[in-house]
């Protein structure tokens, strides 16, 4: 808007709870309503309107009801002489089409134009109240709303030295020479209680003071111009973020606690009455590439992000949602993108992304096309926006699948129906599907894009170290057994005890307990025992039995599988069993049950012999013989907690398992230290 409105309607609103700066903060509903028309060109003020608002007391006991009725009559009563009109509204949505319908009533009557803009002192009766509220209460906001005047800012236009922040009524027309008489315990330069609730009256007397502002202003010397006005975003508007854009630190918040399925679009609700910049809600993925219950939110400026600061804690239906600040760099490293093929994916605007996850590696684009359109079921036909142009496979740098992709639907229509589709089979797989975002597709892509496909291993640093093998040799023997389902408590005494009989049969150092990435118990533990026999014997008559923990109240039936030195060795060591050994439907008890461990990386990579830095003589210089230095054990004192002199060795040395980004096997001796 470029040209001065015809007419400024000063607005002025309070909540049940804290007023000031602080107002919209608790979440406390909008009770009072004030407003009066000023007429630009003529330079006059209309009557004082105030509307009053029943809060919902749906929540509240009889007592508080009656509490609240009374309050409202004194307000009421009090405030009846002060301003020109006044209404009463049940409800926030009865208020908005009230206050519509009186403001366009006044406009028509005065008949001296048709333009009309808002004018508030801050912004938080806009943003922080009238949209938050109304978004919460999925109640549609008139236009006049979207727009406004902060006449803190057009005051600060003629008094540029004035701090924005300090600004306040009192403050304004002091400096323009209006005077003020409103009572002295509400005057913001006494010390007070910025929670406190506003007093009666206050909110009539604030919009005359506001009103008399307005006229100083337009009149002479100052003649100002109200042309340019703020905006509320009335949509999200999803878009792409290069890694190489630069994002204000100031402008950067983080959301914590978010439901599980919420989207970009939830996220945006959330924070109604802010503008968030395109492409500005970022969900946050964990290891495994589900959704963490964080996002990253970027905002327009420093202030919209000091706002949304404002609403930590506020609730998201059930759920209350934490808000920090974060910075630039944790957004880039979530939105950000480099490929050109999710650019041009996501140049489509106004389309609606589903995520496919669980996909057969050798799923093709017909077969996806089929899958949302099959030609049997015309009812459940869900087209994909731009046929295969609007589907993106998710792969390894090398070209392999990971079993993700991406697909367009034109509409919201569209994108349910295909949301219904959830776990119906492709091939011989169910497929998951979920409602996704232009961040979210860029988070995926660059966490599979990142994954270590190296082909050669890293140089050894020793050339000639002697094959020294930390577990016993590998062989077809299955003279193992592998426990899953253990309690997160379980210690090395809980599984002595759940083997019984059994527990004479363990070799030396024969538990190896199984961690994941976050090194904590992933309820897997391997046992070697001195004899195939043995193990057949402990999977058949322990297989299924309930393992208690003396760390916790929680028991669980675990199950047990006979295994072989190599399977074992294969999983502590970092790697996975092949789907050749393990089908993924199909398992047996003469299998070997193992899984991989929780990877998001590719299940397997095989590595080339690379060139060693060292020669042998300088290898053989430096080092002292590995195999005594390793295998040598450590004396312990007598009387140790977890070694008892007089007991035989279960537990292994950390030794014996490097500590690589993949390794999964730690010793369960560094647990009971820590």
């Amino acid at each position: 808007m470029t040209a001065q409105v015809d007419y400024l309607v000063v607005v002025f609103t309070a909540t049940s709870g804290a007023s000031g700066e602080l107002l919209g903060s608790d979440e406390k509903e909008l009770e009072q309503l004030v407003w009066q028309l000023v007429d630009v060109k003529n330079k006059t003020l209309g009557k004082v309107n105030e509307l009053l608002i029943k809060p919902d007391l749906s929540d509240l006991t009889e007592e508080k009801e009656e509490e609240e009725d009374g309050v409202e009559e004194s307000v009421e009563e009090e405030n009846r002489s002060q301003a020109d009109n006044v209404s009463t509204a049940t409800s926030l949505e009865t208020a908005f089409n009230l206050f519509h319908l009186q403001l366009t009533n006044e406009v028509n009557s005065t008949g001296a134009g048709t333009s009309v803009c808002l004018c508030t002192d801050g912004p938080l009766h806009i943003r922080q109240v009238i949209h938050p509220e109304a978004a919460s209460k999925n109640i549609l906001v008139p236009d006049c709303f979207y727009s406004f005047f902060d006449l803190r800012k057009e005051f600060k236009k003629h008094f540029p030295t004035s701090d924005l922040k300090a600004l306040n009524v009192h403050i304004m027309a002091d400096s323009l020479s209006i005077p003020v008489d409103v009572p002295a315990m509400w005057d913001p330069s006494t010390t007070q209680d910025p929670s406190a609730i506003l007093p009666a009256g206050i909110a009539v007397q604030q919009v005359q003071v506001m009103g008399s502002i307005v006229l100083a202003l337009l009149s002479e010397p100052l003649s100002h111009t109200f042309s340019t006005h703020e905006r509320v975003s009335e949509k999200f508007e999803t878009g792409t973020c290069s890694k190489m854009e630069k994002v204000c630190d100031n402008t950067v918040i983080r959301a914590r606690g978010l439901p599980w399925q919420s989207s970009d679009q939830d996220i945006a609700r959330f924070f109604r009455g802010l503008n968030i910049a395109k492409g500005g809600a970022a969900l946050c993925l964990n290891a495994q590439g589900r959704r963490n219950g964080e996002a990253l939110v970027r905002f327009v400026s420093e202030e919209h992000r000091d706002l949304a600061l404002q609403r930590h804690k506020h609730h998201m239906g059930n759920r209350y949602i934490e808000v920090y600040k974060a910075s630039g760099e944790d957004f880039l490293k979530i939105a950000g993108g480099t490929s050109n093929e999710v650019a041009i994916f996501l140049s489509r605007e106004d389309q609606i992304i589903v995520r496919m996850r669980g996909l057969p590696f050798t799923a093709t684009h017909e077969q996806v096309l089929t899958f949302f359109s099959p030609e049997e079921d015309l009812k459940e036909t869900c087209p994909v926006s731009g046929g295969k142009d609007g589907i993106l496979f998710v792969r390894y740098p090398d070209g392999r699948p990971t079993g993700d992709a991406f697909v367009l639907f034109a509409c919201e229509e569209h994108a349910q129906c295909a949301l219904r589709k959830h776990k119906e089979i492709l091939g011989r797989r169910y497929i998951e599907l979920f409602k996704s975002t232009a961040a979210e597709v860029q988070q995926v892509l660059n966490r599979y894009s990142s994954a270590p496909l190296i082909s050669v291993a890293p140089a050894p640093l020793v050339s000639m170290l002697p094959q020294l093998s930390l577990l016993p040799p590998p062989g077809s023997m299955r003279d193992c057994l592998r426990l899953r389902g253990l309690p997160y408590t379980a210690s090395i005494e809980d599984i002595l005890t759940f083997l019984g009989e059994f527990t004479h049969d363990i070799r030396p150092h024969g538990v190896h307990m199984v961690l994941n990435q976050q090194a904590r118990p992933s309820g897997d533990c391997f046992i070697q025992l001195t004899s195939a026999e043995r193990a057949i014997q402990a999977s058949q008559r322990l297989h299924k039995h309930v393992m208690s923990s003396q760390r916790g109240a929680n028991s669980r039936y675990v199950e047990v599988f006979p295994c072989s030195t190599e399977e074992m060795g294969l999983v502590l060591m970092g790697g996975s069993l092949s789907h050749i050994h393990t089908h993924a439907h199909i398992r047996s008890r003469s299998g070997t049950g193992l899984s991989p461990p929780p990877c998001l990386s590719p299940p397997s990579y095989s590595f080339a012999p690379a060139p060693p830095v060292m020669s042998a003589e300088a290898a053989a210089a430096l080092y002292p013989p590995i195999g005594q230095m390793l295998l040598a054990p450590r004396p312990l004192p007598p009387g140790h907690a977890y070694y008892p002199a007089s007991a035989q060795l279960y537990m292994n040395y950390a030794a014996y398992y490097p500590r690589g980004v993949d390794a999964y096997a730690r010793s369960d001796l560094q647990q009971q230290r820590s």
